[in-house]
């Protein structure tokens, strides 16, 4: 079994990077977009192990079935 580990920075820190996207994204005119938050994605093993910075970034798991 395989789990899906998604890592994003909390909403009281800023995102400089989904600003950057979101900035973008109005640029090629897609105005409708309100707010991007960029985040990691990690697929492990659930022998596996990966790290987030619990001050700054949450993390959520989402168990795989079947694969």
């Amino acid at each position: 079994m395989r789990v899906r580990i998604l890592v994003s920075f909390k909403d009281s820190v800023l995102d400089p990077q989904g600003q950057t996207v979101k900035n973008a994204l109005h640029t090629m005119g897609y105005d409708a977009v309100k707010d991007v938050r960029q985040g990691k994605v990690f697929e492990i093993d659930l022998a596996g192990a990966t790290k987030a910075n619990p001050i700054i970034e949450k993390f959520e798991w989402d168990f795989l079935k079947g694969e």
